[in-house]
C-alpha cells in the first residue's frame, strides 16, 4: 500500500510539472508563433525568401534556349544573287577592269548576297529587307531544318527597307507575333539570324530605346522614312538584316534591319522595325502591290521652350500645326495653323523634327490605313480640345494646289 500511494504521488507530481510546463513555455511558445506568422502575412518583405512580383515575371529565366526553340524553326537564311551588271559602278571603267581581273571564284562572291528572313505565314510569306534582295535576279531561301527553296519577290518597299518574299514549301513554321508597343526599354531581346554566312546563331541583349525615338537613316540604303525602332544592344552583324528581334519568349518584336554605325567598329546600337509596322506594310504589299501610307494634310513642327510660352503651353511635348492641306483629313477636321498637336488616338506625340505628316515618326502613322478615322487632341488658344479625321492616301502633288492659310 505505501508503494501504490508512492506511484500515486509520482503520478500527481507529474501531471503538475506537464501543467506548469504548459503554463510557462508551450503557450507563450505558441502565441509567439502565432504573433510571428501574422508579422510575415502583413509584411511579406521580410520573409527569408523572395516573392515573386508582377516586375520580376516580365523578366526572363536564366537560360533562353525555350525561347529559341519556339522562334528559330521559323527564322530563314537568305541567299541572292545580284548581277555585277546592277552594281552603281557598273558604268565605271576601273570597275569593269577589275571584274575582267576576277577568277570565276571572286566574281561568285561578289554576286552573292547574304541575309535573313523571318516566315510569318504557313502560307509561306517570309519577311525579309529590302536592302537584301535589292537588285537580286536570284533568292533562295535556307530553312533551318535544311530545306531550301527558290523564293518569290512579292514587292518591296525600300522607304521601310522592307521585302516580302513567298516560298512553296509544305509544314513551315511561322513565328509567333508579341507586342513590340508594350516592350520597355530593358527588356530582354533576342537577335536571331545568319551572320557573316556562318548559319543560324543567336546574340542576346536587351531594349536600349523603343519608338519614343526616331531615327533618319537618309542613304545609307536602310531606308529613309523618319521611322520608328526598337533599339537594341543584341548584335546586328551584317547578314542578321532581315532576322527575327524576338523577346525572352520566342515571341517577334521586330525585323532586325541595321546597326547604326556604318562603320562596322561600334556595336550596341542595333535597330529593328517594329512587328506591327512591318506587317502593315507586308498587307499593303500584298494587296496593293505597294505600301499606302495613312496623311492627314497638315505640316507642323516643334516648338522651342520660348515658342510655348508664346503660345500659352504648359510644356513642348507635341507639334504645333504650321500648314493645313487644303481639303485634306486635318482641314475637314477642323484644324487651324497654330494648333498645338499633343495625342494622336491617345498617342503622346513626342517630336524629333519638322514632317509633313504631322506626325514624328512616319512609321507609326503608316499603321493606319486610308478611310480609318483617328482622333487628335490638340490646344489652340490655351484650351483643349479634340476632333476626329479621316485617314486619307497623300494625293499626288498638282501644279495649282495650295495650303490653308
Amino acid at each position: 500500500m505505501g508503494l501504490a500511494m508512492y506511484n500515486g504521488d509520482r503520478t500527481k507530481e507529474s501531471r503538475v510539472s506537464l501543467q506548469r510546463f504548459l503554463q510557462d513555455w508551450a503557450a507563450p511558445a505558441a502565441i509567439g508563433l502565432a504573433l510571428a506568422a501574422a508579422v510575415l502575412l502583413l509584411f511579406p518583405q521580410l520573409r527569408g525568401g523572395h516573392t515573386p512580383t508582377s516586375a520580376d515575371q516580365r523578366q526572363g529565366p536564366s537560360s533562353y534556349a525555350a525561347a529559341v526553340r519556339r522562334a528559330a524553326p521559323a527564322v530563314v537564311n537568305i541567299y541572292s544573287r545580284i548581277p555585277l551588271s546592277s552594281y552603281p559602278q557598273a558604268n565605271n571603267p576601273y570597275f569593269r577592269l577589275l571584274l575582267q581581273r576576277m577568277d570565276p571564284q571572286q566574281r561568285r562572291r561578289m554576286e552573292s548576297n547574304l541575309g535573313s528572313g523571318v516566315i510569318v505565314s504557313d502560307e509561306g510569306y517570309i519577311l525579309t529587307n529590302h536592302h537584301v534582295i535589292d537588285q537580286a535576279d536570284e533568292i533562295t531561301v535556307m530553312l533551318s531544318d535544311g530545306r531550301e527553296a527558290l523564293a518569290q519577290l512579292v514587292g518591296s518597299d525600300a522607304d521601310f527597307d522592307l521585302a516580302v518574299l513567298k516560298v512553296d514549301l509544305p509544314r513551315l513554321t511561322a513565328i509567333e507575333v508579341g507586342k513590340p508597343q508594350q516592350a520597355e526599354v530593358g527588356d530582354v531581346v533576342l537577335a536571331i539570324g545568319n551572320p557573316l554566312g556562318v548559319g543560324q546563331s543567336v546574340t542576346q541583349g536587351i531594349i536600349s530605346a523603343t519608338g519614343e525615338r526616331a531615327v533618319r537613316l537618309g542613304d545609307s540604303g536602310t531606308g529613309s522614312y523618319l521611322q520608328d525602332f526598337i533599339q537594341t544592344d543584341a548584335a546586328i552583324n551584317q547578314g542578321n538584316s532581315g532576322g527575327a528581334l524576338v523577346d525572352a519568349h520566342g515571341r517577334l518584336l521586330g525585323i532586325n534591319t541595321t546597326q547604326l554605325d556604318e562603320s562596322g567598329y561600334v556595336g550596341g546600337v542595333g535597330l529593328a522595325i517594329p512587328a506591327n509596322i512591318a506587317f502593315k506594310v507586308m498587307q499593303d504589299i500584298i494587296k496593293y502591290g505597294r505600301v499606302v501610307p495613312g496623311w492627314l494634310g497638315i505640316e507642323a513642327k516643334p516648338v522651342t521652350p520660348q515658342q510655348a510660352r508664346a503660345f500659352r503651353l504648359d510644356y513642348t511635348l507635341g507639334i504645333l500645326v504650321t500648314h493645313i492641306y487644303e481639303g485634306g483629313p486635318a482641314h475637314q477636321a477642323g484644324l487651324e495653323p497654330g494648333d498645338f498637336i499633343t495625342h494622336i488616338n491617345g498617342m503622346q506625340i513626342r517630336p524629333t523634327e519638322p514632317t509633313r505628316y504631322g506626325w514624328a515618326g512616319v512609321a507609326a502613322m503608316s499603321t493606319l490605313r486610308p478611310g480609318e478615322k483617328v482622333v487628335i487632341t490638340y490646344i489652340r488658344d490655351g484650351k483643349a480640345a479634340t476632333a476626329e479625321a479621316t485617314v486619307s492616301e497623300p494625293p499626288q502633288t498638282q501644279p495649282g494646289q495650295n495650303f490653308g492659310q
